[in-house]
Formats: C-alpha cells, sequence, structure tokens
C-alpha cells in the first residue's frame, strides 16, 4: 500500500502530497497535473488585471519533500484496476488515490471566467469601456473593486440577484459597500441573467445591458473524472465520503476540498481554501495512519473567516462562527489588507517547509476563538 496517488495540483492537492511525503519515507507519492505552473487561485483577481504574482513551479514546490511530479491530464480513473491513465496513454497505478480535482465557474458563452488568460487581454483592450460581472460572490466583489482600482477610466457593473456581501455582518457589509461605492462600482441588486450576447447582457425580463466584457463568476462546475469511473457521488458532482475522507463506495479513495461532499454538523462544506486545505492535511495524516496499520479519524472542521480584498489599498474580513455565519468581529482598512496578504500567501510557506504541517494547525474544530485573533480584531 505504498503508492499513493494525487489527482490535482492545486492548493489541496500540494498539500495533502507534502503531508503524506513528508510524514512517512515508505510512500512513493506521485502528483500529476496538466501544467507544471501552481495556478494561485487566491490571487486570480490579481492576475486578472495585469498584476505580476511571479511564476511558482509545481515540480520545485514539491520534488523537494519527495513527490515525483508528472505532467499530464487525467483522462480516466480505472478503480478495477486501481489506475489513472493519462490522455497521452500513459497509465499511473495506485495502492490510494486521493481525488483533488477541485471546481471551476461553469463556462458560459460570451463571458469570460476569473482564471481565463484572455480576461486579462479584453480588459486592457478596453480600459475606457465597460466591465459587466454577473454575480456578487467574493469573486465578483474582488474582480470588480480590482478592476475599478486598476482601470480608473473604465465603467464597472456589478449584477447580482442578492446584496453584495449578504454573506458577512452589517458592520463589514457597510465596509463593502462604501468601498464599491468609492471606487465608482455600480451595483444592480434584484436581477438575474438570462443569457450573455455578443457586446450585451440580457436579463430576464428581456432588458438588454451593453457592455464591452462580461465576467460570469456564478455557479460551480465540478469535474466529471469521478462519476464516469463509477465513484458514488452527490447531486451536485461531488466525491460522496464519509467522516473520514473516504469514499462511501471505493474506500481506496480519498477525496478533499472542493471535488467532496464534506458532511458536517451544520451541513455540506462549501469548497473554499480555508477548508481545501484543512480537509487535505487531515488526509495525509489519515493515510499515514493507514501505512501504519492504524484506522484513519473522523474529520471536523469550523470556519473562521470570509476575507475579502477591495482593490490593492482596502480589504474587509468577517470572522465567523464554525457554522459560516458571522460573528461580531472583523477588520477592515489596512489591518485586513495585512491579514488577507498573510492569507492568500500562507499556502505557498506551507509547501516550503521541510517538516509536515500538522492537520491541527490548518483547521478550527468548533469551541472558543483563539484569543491572539481576538485581541487584534476590532469592530470600531
Amino acid at each position: 500500500m505504498n503508492d499513493i496517488l494525487i489527482l490535482g495540483a492545486g492548493y489541496t492537492g500540494m498539500m495533502a502530497a507534502h503531508g503524506i511525503a513528508r510524514r512517512t519515507k515508505t510512500a512513493n507519492v506521485t502528483l500529476p497535473n496538466p501544467t507544471d505552473l501552481f495556478d494561485e487561485r487566491l490571487r486570480q483577481h490579481q492576475a486578472a488585471v495585469g498584476q505580476d504574482l511571479g511564476a511558482h513551479r509545481i515540480p520545485d514546490l514539491v520534488e523537494p519533500a519527495g513527490v515525483r511530479f508528472v505532467r499530464g491530464r487525467a483522462a480516466r480513473i480505472e478503480p478495477d484496476h486501481r489506475r489513472v491513465v493519462l490522455d497521452d496513454g500513459r497509465r499511473l497505478d495506485y495502492d490510494l488515490l486521493v481525488y483533488a480535482i477541485g471546481s471551476a465557474t461553469p463556462a458560459v458563452e460570451h463571458a469570460f471566467t476569473i482564471g481565463d488568460p484572455d480576461f486579462a487581454v479584453a480588459l486592457r483592450d478596453n480600459a475606457e469601456g465597460v466591465l459587466t460581472v454577473c454575480g456578487a460572490g467574493l469573486t465578483g466583489i474582488e474582480a470588480a473593486t480590482e478592476t475599478a482600482e486598476s482601470f480608473p477610466g473604465m465603467r464597472v457593473r456589478l449584477l447580482s440577484r442578492g446584496e453584495p456581501g449578504s454573506m458577512t455582518g452589517p458592520k463589514a457589509r457597510a465596509h463593502l459597500t462604501r468601498a464599491l461605492d468609492r471606487l465608482g462600482v455600480e451595483v444592480r441588486t434584484g436581477v438575474s441573467v438570462a443569457r450573455v450576447l455578443p457586446g450585451a447582457v440580457e436579463l430576464e425580463g428581456g432588458e438588454r445591458i451593453p457592455t464591452d466584457v462580461t465576467l460570469w463568476t456564478a455557479g460551480v462546475a465540478y469535474a466529471r473524472l469521478a462519476a464516469e469511473a463509477g465513484i458514488a457521488v452527490d447531486e451536485a458532482g461531488r466525491v460522496d465520503v464519509d467522516a473520514a475522507l473516504r469514499s462511501v463506495s471505493h474506500p481506496e479513495i480519498f477525496a478533499i476540498g472542493d471535488a467532496a461532499a464534506i458532511r458536517q454538523a451544520y451541513g455540506v462544506i462549501h469548497g473554499t481554501c480555508q477548508s481545501g486545505i484543512p480537509s487535505a492535511a487531515h488526509t495525509a495524516e489519515s493515510i499515514t495512519r493507514l501505512l501504519r496499520g492504524k484506522a484513519p479519524k473522523p474529520f471536523r472542521f469550523g470556519y473562521i473567516h470570509q476575507p475579502v480584498s477591495l482593490g490593492r489599498r482596502d480589504a474587509v474580513i468577517q470572522f465567523t462562527k464554525p457554522d459560516d455565519t458571522p460573528s461580531r468581529w472583523y477588520l477592515k482598512g489596512r489591518a485586513a489588507i495585512a491579514y488577507k496578504e498573510a492569507v492568500s500567501g500562507s499556502p505557498l510557506k506551507f509547501y516550503r517547509m521541510k517538516t509536515a504541517v500538522p492537520a491541527a494547525m490548518t483547521k478550527r474544530t468548533g469551541g472558543r476563538r483563539n484569543r491572539a485573533i481576538a485581541v487584534a480584531v476590532s469592530d470600531s
């Protein structure tokens, strides 16, 4: 049981690969991925406006830990043979598989997604035009504010069914609203987009809103790889897992992060780096336990915060209860910027560590909040 295969080299896959390789010298850890460049998903809104985030090569991040990197896209999983076939026909055998494919924003015709490199080109080409952002979740808010700050000549519009920042408390939401106003972002709520057309967005009811560039940030799409392999998935396409994050149909397969339907007392965890990294660290510990003849332990997780960048000169951090509902504590302005930068950069620091990150460091399991956080936070 020494051949461990990690599918996906995002935040969760990288953490799992590092965690397993650092914890045991007997495992052969292999990490295939279509590209050898690490995608800093937490900073995609910065890359979209042309900010240079630097290039981080996956082999440079994982090979010092003893992980073998293979460049290639997984075409199918063959659970009966315990192997993955890449799109070029190569086969990778495994004893244990960690499914960390993640999720993506659904593709919509005539619209860009935040990770599309052509989106940055479109913004530069339309610096005096109109950007319409469809969806006012965290990605939509960060994209709208980052663009408005970086392209002051561009008219930025944010369309949403609900109020931007509705997941935050009233004080944090008020600060977020002021930031949108300060940056000149037009916010239109109570609307639903029916379709995106060349040069326009059509709302339900037939109204057409002219636009030069459209960014789609609504909804979540999951890879079909697990479902096509006969691995049990939920209605959304996420792998159904037990309390230890093992597939309910194939216990030799673990699923982590966005790719897994991870159930806690408050419901199914929604996909974020905040929950994905702890699930990966926990799985690394679980696999190490299996290799030593021990049973894996149940996974427990509680949310800590909802960080939102509002351009480079502002941010808001809503601290939360374990079930992700807002607490009374929040940060804004320079303190929030420093906090957000620390959070965004922390995964890369984890990958460069020479020892495995304990799972307990990356998760919250309920109970009292760390007093160091409480002292640093002000609701003034």
